[in-house]
């Protein structure tokens, strides 16, 4: 123990290491640091004017359409300035060749924003010259790339850029051979036009992920994180395993403003992990905890490690859609993480930190109230804001902003009431936890940025970008007004000095921000050349026949190896550029697979489902880079870490298994009452799992005990499958019957369909299962036409003719060959029969767990008699 412990680094060697990955471990002084930070600088403030309301008025039109450039370009200058291209490289200054390396990348990614009119005189295309100064684009993008993200981004990149030049080689297996591409085609492609490096990612990161990423720097830089950090202690450190406990809640919280898991396992581990270790956790398992958590909060809305806003435009739904769809895994996730740390203090029989006696139902209850409230809170912002916008329609923006002002006010009185939040010592002998009657006072202000940032998503349902903005705006105001402010209250006559001090935060908040979007700008810029290859070269069919042909059409299998490709092509990457990459190469995978199975999915199960996968790789060793900075703090083995990390993710492995079969836990489809339900029924399933896989529930489980924990888990989670073998949830009409059954059917119900016929390719007779949503027409005969539909009955036989273009059937069945010798035709129609609800499942699956708990319950009162004779 005590080597591991002299292992463990420092306090500023692990800001080097956040800086490092977040940020860049550069750190250049005096006039020549100045000129890099005022670029920083001057990055924040495009973006802030590029989302802001008045920036149609402020920026030229043509730097408003090449965003994507100007933002590409700050972030390889930044790049080559802030992260050293070789460890022998100088931290203080930089070199001659990363001046040539910054500013050369910076004038090649702004090059189709100089020579704009020259490419849209060629029609968008390149010609010979654009092709070479788009290489070397490439080039210049892959070295930023390179000592900003490390090797595995790169080296994956470049795979894919190979096989668009050498994919048509004959070296190449015909299984994955294609045309290939002319080095201007492929540049083109690449590098001038949207459909590569400058793609829906980087425009994703350009409009939206910025402000985001600024918002958790200026909230940070206000002091939120130590706030939220010592309210979890407060709330949970009395508790058994107390420190964990608050380790989870804290990570939770602070992963909402740093967006990056090292950055989140650094922050709150260097608080956290000590006291772990002190209450009786081993370093590994204390590493474990935090990188578990921290590894979480890139699943926790609203920002998902900046993939909810790539979902907007991958999947075609709105932000508020995949909020809701992401809510419920993502919370009861972290419920399920306390109920760990909780049952490893139980098991271990952990004491306590202090002398502070609390009850743990009314801490859970506390918590749930607070977070309730929260809620409600935002909601019912709404009808003051209508009040006012109705009573004053002109100038109610200004009467909002004096109110919110006078609450601010308010809140920053009661806050100067409070001592100042101060870091406190983990290592110190004695250790006094926060007191919370006395500490929310103190940040309650805090809250004020988060609820403008809800309402303006969730209420009135604004764009991610705007909304930030109003949020990231308020944060200005906060950052440039709080220390003043306090001091007046304070009766302290320093105000002006603190006003100074203010203004420096708020411009070292804006540098911060900018300095954490290096490596999310470079991420998503290199991932669009994958997305581009896809696209250009239709590979993503290919990996559909290499996981079909491993899988052997089984569908189980067919999951397990996309989640295993999507955790290894995760590795190594960051949160936003992973989720890129397993979407772009996995999601049409599971669709058309699943498909073919059966299985139809809404679009968003599957990209959340290959999310949770790529993110796992941060805990997974042997890359897992969350593990190893937990590791650095803890003093513990690094692969052991990651090891015990993965064990308590369990949970993360199980879930996106469970809302592909059973998407009522995405609240697809369910009504508000259906949603409570499911969201009390899906709690209590993960926390029965949890207990099943820790095995201990109330004292330790019996292998049969353990097996009944997991049979009660599967029920609650699908209690769909039992009742399918029960009653059949469809049943079977005669192909030729399919007009008359479109008749009948309630519009908006799901008549299912099997497809058979030709594949265009390979002339191989397949099968495609469609689920058909009955539209608003009348009749049947005009029902199949607002599908698409063109059926012709041929005896018993249904033949289908092509769809109608630009039906969505249209897309779904261009697979098919419907002008060959054998016809394409419609095998089999399913409708919805009537089935009992599959909810009665829950009664035999929560009396087996009330029969296990009884048994349980009996072993550990006779354990404590037996204890207490013995003593």
């Amino acid at each position: 123990m005590a080597d591991a412990e002299k292992r463990a680094l420092n306090e500023e060697e692990l800001q080097e290491l956040v800086a490092a990955s977040d940020s860049g471990a550069r750190n250049v002084p005096g006039t020549l640091g100045k000129v890099i930070a005022t670029v920083a600088l001057l990055w924040s403030v495009f973006q802030v004017l590029l989302a802001s309301p008045i920036g149609l008025k402020v920026l030229p039109g043509d730097m408003i359409n090449n965003a994507r450039q100007i933002h590409l370009a700050f972030a390889i200058f930044l790049s080559a300035m802030s992260y050293p291209l070789f460890k022998s490289a100088s931290k203080t200054s930089v070199p001659w060749y990363d001046w040539i390396l910054g500013l050369g990348g910076a004038f090649l990614a702004m090059y189709g924003y100089v020579f704009y009119e020259k490419i849209v005189a060629n029609g968008g295309l390149a010609d010979a010259s654009d092709a070479y100064f788009a290489l070397a684009g490439l080039a210049f993008l892959f070295i930023a790339a390179y000592r900003t993200l490390g090797p595995v981004m790169v080296v994956l990149a470049i795979v894919f850029l190979a096989y668009v030049f050498f994919g048509s080689s004959e070296v190449v297996p015909d299984s994955i051979r294609w045309a290939g591409a002319s080095l201007r085609k492929a540049m083109s492609h690449m590098w001038i036009t949207t459909e590569g490096v400058f793609g829906i990612a980087l425009n994703v990161s350009t409009q939206f992920v910025f402000l985001f990423v600024l918002f958790g720097a200026l909230l940070d830089k206000a002091g939120a994180g130590n706030f939220f950090i010592k309210m979890a202690f407060g709330a949970l450190g009395p508790l058994r395993g107390g420190p964990a406990k608050a380790a989870v809640v804290g990570s939770a919280a602070t992963g909402l403003i740093s967006g990056s898991s090292i950055a989140n396992v650094v922050t709150t581990g260097t608080f956290t992990i000590p006291l772990m270790k002190r209450v009786g956790f081993s370093a590994e398992k204390a590493g474990s905890v935090e990188v578990a958590s921290s590894v979480n909060g890139q699943i926790m809305p609203p920002v998902m490690g900046a993939a909810a806003f790539l979902m907007v435009e991958y999947v075609g739904i709105s932000y508020f859609e995949v909020i809701k769809h992401a809510f419920v895994p993502a919370i009861i996730s972290y419920i399920a993480l306390v109920y760990i740390v909780h049952l490893e203090a139980v098991k271990n029989n952990m004491p306590t930190i202090g002398n502070k006696v609390v009850s743990l139902w009314r801490t859970i209850m506390g918590m749930f109230l607070f977070f309730a409230g929260f809620g409600a809170l935002c909601y019912a912002t709404q009808f003051p804001v209508r009040l006012i916008t109705s009573a004053v329609p002109e100038g109610s923006g200004w009467v909002l902003a004096v109110l919110l002002g006078v609450i601010y006010v308010a809140l920053i009185k009661l806050a100067a009431d409070a001592d100042e939040l101060e870091a406190d010592d983990p290592n110190a002998e004695v250790v006094e936890l926060p007191d919370v009657a006395k500490l929310w006072k103190a940040g309650l202000y805090y809250l004020m940025p988060i609820i403008v940032l809800v309402y303006f998503l969730m209420i009135e349902r604004k764009s991610p970008g705007l909304s930030a903005f109003w949020a990231t705006f308020l944060l200005f105001f906060i950052l440039l007004t709080q220390k003043p402010l306090k001091a007046l209250f304070r009766g302290e006559s320093n105000a002006a000095q603190k006003v100074k001090e203010g203004v420096v935060d708020l411009v070292e908040g804006m540098i911060d921000g900018a300095r954490n979007m290096i490596g999310i700008g470079l991420a998503t810029a290199t991932a669009g050349i994958i997305v581009g290859t896809v696209s250009l070269t239709g590979i993503g069919q290919v990996m559909a026949d290499f996981v079909e042909f491993l899988s052997g059409g089984n569908l189980i299998l067919m999951l397990l190896f996309v989640a295993i490709l999507s955790l290894i092509l995760g590795m190594g990457l960051p949160t936003t550029a992973n989720y890129i990459v397993v979407s772009s190469l996995m999601v049409s995978v599971v669709v058309e697979l699943g498909a073919q199975s059966g299985l139809i999915v809404p679009l968003i199960a599957v990209h959340l489902f290959v999310f949770y996968f790529g993110i796992m790789a941060d805990v997974t060793p042997p890359v897992g880079l969350a593990s190893f900075a937990a590791a650095a703090v803890s003093g513990g083995d690094a692969i052991r870490t990651g090891f015990t990390a993965f064990f308590y993710s369990l949970r993360t492995v199980a879930l996106p298994f469970v809302f592909i079969f059973n998407t009522d836990l995405l609240l697809i489809d369910v009504t508000l009452v259906q949603g409570i339900i499911v969201f009390v029924i899906a709690t209590i399933g993960i926390l029965v799992f949890t207990a099943a896989t820790m095995g201990f529930y109330i004292t330790r489980s019996r292998i049969w005990e353990t097996a009944a924990l997991l049979l009660v888990a599967f029920t609650l989670f699908r209690p769909g499958f039992f009742m399918d073998m029960i009653q059949s949830p469809y049943h079977d009409i005669a192909p030729t019957a399919v007009e008359e059954a479109l008749d009948e059917a309630p519009a908006g119900s799901q008549l299912r369909v099997v497809v058979t016929g030709p594949d265009f390719d390979t002339l191989e007779e397949k099968e495609l299962h469609l689920a058909l949503i009955v539209p608003e027409q009348e009749g049947g005969a005009a029902r199949l036409d607002a599908l698409g539909l063109m059926l012709m009955p041929e005896g018993e036989t249904m033949v289908m003719d092509e769809p109608m273009f630009g039906t969505d059937l249209s897309d779904k069945l261009a697979s098919f060959d419907f002008y060959g010798d054998e016809p394409v035709r419609l095998t089999a129609v399913q409708a919805p029969a009537d089935q009992l609800p599959k909810e009665l499942m829950f009664i035999p699956a929560l009396l087996l767990l009330g029969l296990v708990t009884v048994l349980q319950r009996g072993r550990a009162a006779s354990s404590r008699e037996l204890k207490g004779e013995l003593a």
